[in-house]
């Protein structure tokens, strides 16, 4: 475990060093940041010592040795339009992020899990078709146009849901307003979940189907059956155990990606978490908040990354976290 730790935490400062310095350079290309703060009315010499100061001229290697010290203090820079240090602002908006990712985690789960497997057990039967022809819809259509026909059915055309903000919500723990704990903030919580697990729901349907029917054409299913066990003791208790190890695998990487797939789902429904406040980031060329917001997710990526690690070696004994096999 100690071994496996250090080797992690080695490999994670090597990939949040690249994502830093990726980022950091990219930041020139994304336009003029003088230009959001001070207009156009502002001489090109005013321009060129407001730069100096800012230490926009110095050299690349110079601002980013500058960057990176700071970031080693958890200084990640201050925001150009909100004026207050970026990390702040992108953590100030990581809860309501994290709720979109909590809410359509769970849908996922409960859906994927019974209708992969019974897609596995009945493959031939009418319901399994039907899964699998929605499974296909759902990955070819984009997430913002599951979005769009959500808010046009539900809300529009039905007035059953509200089609845009995050709703009343409640201080937990004292530091956090969650929308899980009133009803106006639930119902502002179902369409944007629904949404943002529709791109990652008929992935893992088909991944589970898949990894179920081969797990029964094994030895030691076959070797259950010879024995006389009972069928749901072979189908829940030997099959899907083992068909859940690659979707643990899989799912760790997905929820990471999930956070950034709220880019296209806060943006639709207005919702004031960290994808949104990126996008009004790039708009306004905030380059100190565009770059906290992609370490923040890169960040969020390997821890996502290590855990489920962890948690493989737990699921599966003969898997050694140092990376040999028992």
């Amino acid at each position: 475990m100690i071994a496996f730790l250090i080797k992690r935490v080695v490999q994670a400062i090597i990939v949040m060093f690249v994502i830093s310095l990726v980022s950091f350079s990219i930041q020139d290309n994304l336009g003029d940041p003088l230009r959001e703060l001070v207009g156009q009315s502002v001489s090109e010499a005013e321009r060129q010592a407001l730069r100096d100061d800012m230490g926009l001229n110095d050299p690349f290697l110079v601002q980013y040795a500058r960057f990176a010290k700071n970031a080693l203090q958890g200084d990640l820079g201050t925001s150009y339009f909100f004026k207050e240090p970026a990390l702040q602002v992108i953590l100030n908006k990581l809860p309501a992020t994290l709720e979109l990712v909590f809410g359509a985690t769970l849908i996922i789960m409960l859906l994927s899990v019974p209708l992969g497997v019974y897609s596995a057990l009945k493959p031939y039967s009418l319901f399994s078709r039907a899964v699998m022809g929605f499974s296909i819809i759902g990955i070819s259509v984009p997430v913002f146009l599951t979005a769009i026909g959500l808010i046009y059915l539900f809300s529009i055309e039905l007035g059953w849901m509200p089609s845009f903000g995050r709703g009343d919500t409640a201080l937990v723990f004292g530091f956090w307003n969650s929308g899980f704990f009133t009803t106006d903030g639930l119902a502002h919580l179902v369409l944007p979940c629904i949404s943002l697990a529709s791109i990652m729901l008929p992935l893992f349907i088909r991944l589970i189907r898949a990894e179920m029917m081969e797990v029964l054409q094994s030895e030691y299913v076959k070797f259950a059956w010879a024995k006389g066990l009972a069928p749901r003791r072979i189908y829940f208790l030997h099959a899907l155990k083992n068909t859940m190890l690659p979707v643990i695998t899989v799912g760790g990487v997905q929820i990471g990606t999930m956070v950034a797939y709220t880019i296209l789902t806060e943006t639709v429904f207005q919702w004031p978490g960290m994808g949104f406040l990126f996008l009004e980031a790039v708009n306004r060329v905030d380059t100190p908040l565009i770059v906290a917001y992609l370490i923040v997710v890169g960040a969020i990526f390997v821890v996502t990354n290590t855990l489920v690690d962890l948690i493989y070696g737990l699921v599966n004994p003969t898997v050694q976290l140092a990376g040999k096999t028992s």
